[in-house]
Parts: C-alpha cells; structure tokens; sequence
C-alpha cells in the first residue's frame, strides 16, 4: 500500500552550499522532477525548496532505501562532486509513518524552520503542492497531506504565540543591516530581482527614499520590480557590473546561481577607494566571496550568520514549541482520520456505478417481463423504491465504515 514519505536536506545535516546543490531553476523543475518520477518509479512527488531546504515529499509502495537516495542524489551533483554522493545519502533525513506527517506539519508550523515562528513557509509549501499538482507530478495522497498540513500550521499561529514576532532570514537581515541605516538616504547596489530581494527592499524602503541600482540577469525584471516597489532606482543588466568603480553605501545580494557573483576581484575594483562596505548576501549558495571580509572595512551580513541568530531564538520560543507540539499530535490524529476517509471513498469510488449497472439488468433483463405487466403507476412507484435502496447501499455501507475508522483511529 502508497504511504507518504520523505527525504530532507536541511540546515540541520547540511550547510547552504550543500543544500543548495539540489535547487532546481524554474525554467528546468518541472521537467527535472517529472524525469526523476519516471526514473525512481514514484508515484506521486512533491517538491518543496526553500532557502535552508530542499524536501522530497514521495508517496510510493517501497520504502525509501539508501539505493533510492544514492539514485536521488546523483541526478543533482556534478562531475566534480559525485565523491560526495556517499556523504549525502548518509545525512539526508527520511521520514515515512506518522513521522512523516509530523515532519511535514512541524515545517509548515516553522517549528523545524532556520527561524522558528516564519510564516512564509505556508505559502512556500502551498504553492509548492499547487505546481506539481498542476504539472501532473502529485495527486490525491500528497493533495489530503498538504490540506491538513495547511490547516495545522495556521491553528498553530492561531492558537500559540509562536508568530508573534516573526523572524524571517530577509527580516534578520534587515534588523542586523538597521543598525547602519540612518536618516539620511543610502546609495544601495542590489544583486538580483527576485522574492527574497523583493521583500528585503519593502523592508528597507518603508518611510526611507534611497537610492538603487538594481543589477540583474534580466534587465526587464529589475525594471518591473522598480515599477512594483515605486523605488529610486535604475536598472542595469547584470553583466554591467564589471570593473568599473561604483559609488555606494551598501550591497544586497540573493541571485540564483551557483556561482560566485561578486568575487574579491571585482569588489577591490568597484570599491577602489576601500569605504567602509555593508554587505548583505541572502543567497544560497553564496553570491559573494568570503574572502572580501578580509578586508577590515567590509561588514559582512550573510546566512550563516543569520542561523546562529536562529538558533538562539528557537531557545527563546522553547515553551511555545511545546505548545505547537501538542496541537500538531491532535491534528495527525485528524490527518489519519481524513485519510483514512479518502481511502474509503478512492475504494469505494466504483460502487455506485455498479449499482446502477445491476439496477440496469435488472429492468432490462432479469424482471423485463414482469414490468411490462405493470401499469405506469406501479413502474413509478417501483422506480422510487430501487432510487431508495440505490441510495441506501451507497451511504449506509460508507458511514458503518466510517465509524469504525474513527474507533480505530482514536484507540
């Protein structure tokens, strides 16, 4: 019998190079996860990438082994890095069972989160569930999981205090980069135009008018989020960020690649003049050289940074985790009982149309003489009383197994 199970790669076991090797871009995803459902014999495949995650959310009849992982894991490394296959199957976290579920609802409540209390991570897993389903990757399995998911982790926000400050990387970033952002307007170089530059923007613009410079891969991207934002801004195509000195205050960088973008090279070139630098750098993998904080006018601000900050405050919500804990093992309960349902009604699913096939022999073929006796009253009424027990032998059987999934469910 299908089961959910998982396969993580998270900030626990893995740094953010590390995770960021199974980031999948969005012109290549959907075609990247359809091969490897074909590949690996999967049945449904959900997959969920955040920026301290990449998750495998699989519903398929075998349990997950090392081989499957080692299988997983080689269509993401390259050449140069297939030695670290081993490694990787061996700290990839699997989940199957109620361990499964509770995973699943502990990420989407941000208990397992890099920032306890983020809730951004709902809308990351619904959209997440709502592509694959979209582009045929996943079905009705994962579709029951991700609705009770959904529904936990927003009575755990409902019913504790865990967002009640919520932390998320972009908004530590922000607190961390506040402390050298005055009243007067900064001259800010930005890397990338996605979400995460997005939201760090609508942080840092709100009642301060400073000045941009957007650099992206796509110029017209970077225009589009100047028109979104209503910045000061211009916008430049990234391959404009050459050699040339640049003027200003701060760098916010979270680009998709898998390369270094701002080496120590081109940083010394566009800051030749050595001022004091502020850089903030979201990406994962990294976009800037570490080695550019060997220079001791470089402030740093990245996400490995931010984890330790992170960590401290999953101390400080200890007593809230523990209250989220309680609702999330009431909720699996509910899932097993919802599923449990689901399955019941997939198994049933062809019942009714054999009934009607049975009622159709039975009035074309087995009592055909018989009803041709019988005047149209007498028809209408034998039509009502078969439309009755129709129904009853649908809803009766459903609801007995019904009750006797809850008793079970609830032992």
């Amino acid at each position: 019998m299908n089961s959910i199970q998982i396969i993580a790669f998270t900030h626990r076991q893995f740094n953010f190079e590390e995770i960021g090797l199974f980031h999948l871009d969005d012109n290549q995803r959907i075609e990247k996860l359809a091969q490897l459902k074909t590949t690996l014999k999967i049945d449904e495949l959900m997959y969920l990438s955040t920026c301290n995650r990449v998750e495998f959310i699989i519903s398929k009849e075998k349990k997950i082994d090392k081989p499957f992982i080692k299988r997983l894991v080689s269509n993401f490394l390259k050449k140069e890095d297939i030695n670290l296959s081993k490694d990787f199957v061996n700290k990839a976290e699997v989940f199957s069972n109620k361990k499964a579920i509770h995973h699943m609802f502990s990420v989407a409540s941000s208990i397992d989160s890099l920032v306890v209390g983020e809730r951004e991570i709902i809308t990351q897993v619904r959209k997440a569930f709502e592509e694959c389903r979209d582009n045929n990757l996943c079905g009705d399995l994962v579709r029951v999981l991700v609705q009770m998911t959904i529904s936990t982790a927003k009575k755990v926000y409902t019913e504790s205090d865990i967002g009640t400050r919520p932390v998320s990387i972009v908004s530590l970033a922000f607190l961390e980069l506040k402390k050298f952002i005055s009243k007067r307007p900064k001259k800010i170089l930005v890397i990338g135009a996605g979400k995460t530059i997005a939201s760090m923007l609508k942080f840092i613009s709100k009642n301060q008018h400073h000045q941009y410079m957007i650099y992206n891969r796509s110029k017209e991207k970077a225009e589009k989020l100047i028109h979104q934002l209503s910045l000061d801004a211009k916008a430049y195509s990234l391959d404009q960020l050459d050699n040339k000195p640049i003027d200003f205050d701060f760098i916010i960088s979270c680009t998709g690649s898998k390369e270094i973008i701002l080496t120590e090279e081109k940083f010394n070139k566009i800051n030749p003049n050595n001022k004091k630098s502020i850089i903030v750098d979201l990406a994962v993998p990294k976009d800037c050289d570490i080695k550019i904080t060997k220079n001791p006018s470089v402030k740093l601000i990245n996400v490995d940074q931010l984890k330790v900050r992170a960590e401290e405050n999953l101390k400080a919500r200890g007593e809230e985790v523990k209250r989220c804990l309680d609702i999330i093992e009431k909720q699996i309960i509910k899932y097993y009982i919802s599923e449990k349902e689901r399955k019941l009604e997939r198994a049933l699913s062809s019942v009714p149309k054999s009934i009607k096939g049975i009622r159709q022999k039975a009035f074309r073929e087995v009592f055909a003489k018989e009803l041709e006796a019988l005047d149209p009253g007498a028809i209408e009424v034998v039509n009502s009383l078969v439309d009755y027990m129709e129904k009853k032998y649908i809803s009766v059987p459903m609801k007995m197994a019904r009750e006797i999934l809850l008793k079970e469910t609830t032992k």
